[in-house]
């Protein structure tokens, strides 16, 4: 069950209607948009002061990455210990496997922490929607997806500019290539919508996509569950209820998988800030 959602019906508390079951006259309450949709904690749409549950989930998850790499790396050994250990080996994995290996290690390093704070607040933001009482990943609400994307977009864009120069970042962003005759201006004015909205916008819709997906996936067997569970439905619930833990673990590697994705596209937008067009 979820946290209260907003409703078309005034009466309803829940993502679903607990009293409804098959053979009970109702009819299957199909998860929506509304799942989606949260009554504020603090303050009302039409106030400043607005806070609603995904804005804590964002905030505690936050918290909840930053103490712990402060709780392994406050006082780093020689010898680590388990809590430095996982730290470490998150940190390297990201360094080495797709910092390095995209950008290169010498142009790289500096970029390693943001790429490391991004994939760890993306896959803690994708986690939520497993966590117990939580149950929904951050990520599904397109917001939070487009603003990280805005963030690597402002900064590919400038780097470009700072990197390569005007001339350069211009045909940068629209792979002039003189060869192509009498085709270059269609060719460039694609390639410039490309780079430039398109790219951007698949970056923040491809995690959006995936979790908002992989979420109604959850919620629509998690309800079916408990819908069926009356009579000889019992049996179906025993199978929906089977495809939760499928789907829950599913969605345990796609969360950690989208927010390698998410990184693995920041840093090839980087490096191609960084390499000169030719």
């Amino acid at each position: 069950m979820k946290e209260p959602a907003v409703s078309a019906e005034p009466t309803q508390t829940l993502a679903f209607d607990t009293s409804c079951h098959l053979f009970s006259g109702c009819g299957f309450p199909a998860p929506g948009l509304h799942s989606f949709l949260f009554k504020p904690l603090l303050g009302d749409a039409d106030s400043s002061l607005y806070f609603n549950k995904t804005m804590l989930l964002a905030l505690i998850g936050s918290v909840v990455v930053v103490a712990f790499f402060w709780a392994a790396f406050a006082r780093p050994k020689v010898v680590p210990g388990k809590l430095q250990m996982i730290a470490e080996s998150g940190y390297d994995f990201i360094r080495r496997g797709v910092v390095y290996e995209t950008i290169g290690k010498k142009e790289g390093e500096k970029y390693v922490p943001l790429v490391v704070s991004l994939f760890f607040f993306v896959w803690m933001m994708n986690l939520w929607s497993i966590v117990p009482v939580a149950q929904f990943p951050v990520t599904a609400i397109i917001s939070y997806p487009a603003v990280l994307a805005a963030i690597v977009y402002v900064l590919w864009v400038g780097l470009t500019f700072k990197r390569q120069g005007f001339v350069g970042a211009f045909k940068n962003f629209t792979g002039y290539d003189k060869s192509l005759g009498a085709v270059l201006p269609l060719s460039m004015t694609i390639e410039l919508f490309s780079n430039l909205l398109v790219r951007p916008f698949t970056h923040a819709v491809r995690l959006f996509a995936n979790m908002f997906a992989g979420h109604t996936l959850l919620l629509l067997f998690t309800i079916a569950s408990w819908y069926m569970l009356n009579g000889i439905g019992i049996a179906y619930s025993a199978v929906s209820f089977v495809m939760v833990l499928v789907m829950t673990a599913f969605e345990l590697f796609i969360q950690a998988v989208q927010a390698y994705v998410f990184v693995l596209l920041t840093c090839s937008f980087i490096q191609g800030a960084l390499a000169e067009h030719h």
